[in-house]
C-alpha cells in the first residue's frame, strides 16, 4: 500500500467513467479510508458528462469536478505533436499518449485547490499510461503521493473487476462478450483486450465504433481543402473554424469515407509488446495533409532533420516525457520550421485512404521555371560540373581499389 495516506486523508482520482476508474472508488475508500473526488477530463470523448458525474457519486465520490479541456486539448497538445509529425513506430498517431500530460496536469492543479494529499488512476501495472501520469505528476508537484490500485489490489483482470463492480452496484458498460478497454478524445479511440490480445486473429468488426468499413464507405471520392497557419489547421473548404468544430468536421469527414483505422503491435515502454486497435480518422486527414504542406515550403536538409526530431518526439510523447527538457528543445526545432507552413492542401478521401492531391503556399520553394521540362531558366550545362564533384569519391575510391594495394578498402 501506498505509505502515508493517513483516514479522512482527499485523493484526487483520474475519472474516466470506465470500469477501472469506477471500482476505485470504493476501493479507494475501503482501503485507505480517504475521500476521493473524481476528476473527468472532457476531451470531446462523447460521453454524456451528466451521467458520467451521477456514476462517480453513486461510487461514493465526494464530489466530481469535469472541466472541459477539448480546445487546450488540441491547441497545446495534438495540434503541436501533428505539427512536428511524430508517430510512433511508423503507425501510432498518440491519441492516448498525448491526452495524458493534460490530464496530468489538471490533476495536479485540483489537488492542489482541493489540498489532497494524494493523486490516483486506473493505469494497469502493464501499461504506459501508468508512466505517463506519474511523470506528469512527479514533473509538476513531487511531493504529491500517487496511489495505483491496479498495483495494489488483489484484482487480476477485467473479468474479476466486472464482479466487484457488480458486488458494489455499480453500473459498467464492459461485459464479458466485448471486454474491450477503450480509450476516446478528439483525436482518437483505442480498442484493447479481448479477442484483440491474440494477433493471429483478424480484427473483429464489431470492435469499431467510430469509422465506416471502407468497403461500406461511399464509391465516390470526396476532395476537402485544409487550411494552416503557422503549422495549425485553421479552415476546412475555405471555412475558418476555431479548433474543436474545426476537428469534429475532419473527423466526421475521415469516419465517413474509413480514413484512420490502423491494427498494430506495439513495444510498450514497460517492456512487452501489446497489440492494439486504433481509429484515427481527422488526425490522420491533418498528418497528410501537413506533410504535404511542408514538402511544399521546407529545403531538403531541414525537412530531413525534422523527420529525425519527429522520430525521437514520438518517442517522447509515447513515453511521457512531455514536461521535459528534452520534448521543450525538439518542439523548439518544430515551431521554427513551422513559420512557413501557412497554406492550404487539398486531400481526397476514398473507402478508407486519404492522399494530398494539391497544395499552395505563400512561402513555396518550387520554381515552376526551374523545374519545367519546358525551357526555363535552368542551365542543363551545369549539371556536369556538379555531378564530376559530388561522385568524386566514388571515383578516388575506385582508383585506389584498382591499385590493388587497398582491395579491401
Amino acid at each position: 500500500m501506498t505509505s502515508g495516506i493517513q483516514p479522512g486523508d482527499t485523493v484526487v482520482l483520474a475519472y474516466s467513467g470506465g470500469l477501472d476508474t469506477s471500482i476505485i472508488i470504493p476501493w479507494l475508500k475501503e482501503t485507505y479510508p480517504v475521500k476521493v473526488i473524481a476528476f473527468c477530463a472532457d476531451l470531446g470523448q462523447g460521453d454524456n458528462l451528466d451521467a458520467v458525474r451521477n456514476n462517480a457519486v453513486t461510487a461514493g465520490a465526494s464530489d466530481v469536478v469535469v472541466r472541459d479541456l477539448r480546445e487546450e486539448f488540441l491547441l497545446q497538445y495534438a495540434f503541436p505533436m501533428m505539427t512536428a509529425g511524430a508517430v510512433y513506430e511508423g503507425v501510432y498517431l498518440l491519441g492516448t499518449s498525448i491526452a495524458r500530460p493534460l490530464i496530468a496536469a489538471h490533476l495536479v492543479q485540483i489537488a492542489r485547490e482541493r489540498g489532497a494529499a494524494a493523486v490516483s488512476h486506473g493505469a494497469t501495472g502493464k501499461g504506459n499510461d501508468q508512466v505517463r501520469f506519474e511523470l506528469g505528476v512527479m514533473a509538476l508537484a513531487p511531493d504529491l503521493k500517487v496511489i495505483a490500485p491496479w498495483r495494489e489490489w488483489t484484482i487480476s483482470g477485467r473479468l474479476e473487476a466486472m464482479e466487484y463492480a457488480k458486488a458494489h452496484d455499480i453500473p459498467i458498460t464492459a461485459t464479458k462478450a466485448a471486454p474491450y478497454s477503450r480509450d476516446r478524445n478528439l483525436w482518437h479511440v483505442s480498442h484493447e483486450g479481448g479477442v484483440l490480445e491474440d494477433p493471429a486473429l483478424p480484427t473483429p468488426k464489431d470492435v469499431y465504433t467510430w469509422t465506416t468499413d471502407p468497403v461500406d464507405a461511399p464509391s465516390v471520392p470526396e476532395t476537402a481543402r485544409i487550411g494552416f497557419e503557422r503549422g495549425f489547421p485553421v479552415s476546412l473548404n475555405g471555412e475558418r473554424m476555431s479548433a474543436v468544430p474545426l476537428m469534429e468536421a475532419l473527423n466526421a469527414l475521415g469516419a465517413r469515407h474509413g480514413v484512420g483505422r490502423v491494427t498494430m503491435v506495439e513495444n510498450r515502454l514497460v517492456g512487452m509488446k501489446s497489440r492494439g486497435v486504433y481509429e484515427t480518422p481527422g488526425g490522420t486527414i491533418l498528418y497528410t495533409a501537413h506533410g504535404a504542406l511542408e514538402s511544399l515550403v521546407l529545403d531538403r536538409e531541414t525537412l530531413a532533420f525534422k523527420q529525425t526530431v519527429a522520430l525521437r518526439l514520438a518517442r517522447a510523447i509515447y513515453d511521457g516525457l512531455w514536461f521535459s527538457a528534452l520534448r521543450e528543445a525538439l518542439m523548439a526545432y518544430v515551431q521554427q520550421t513551422s513559420r512557413v507552413a501557412t497554406g492550404e492542401v487539398t486531400v481526397e478521401l476514398y473507402k478508407g485512404s486519404v492522399r494530398a492531391e494539391a497544395a499552395t503556399s505563400p512561402y513555396s520553394l518550387y520554381s515552376q521555371d526551374l523545374a519545367t521540362f519546358d525551357g526555363g531558366t535552368y542551365d542543363h550545362k551545369d549539371a556536369a560540373g556538379f555531378i564530376r564533384l559530388f561522385g568524386l569519391p566514388l571515383a578516388v575510391r575506385q582508383r585506389l581499389q584498382a591499385s590493388g594495394d587497398h582491395a579491401d578498402a
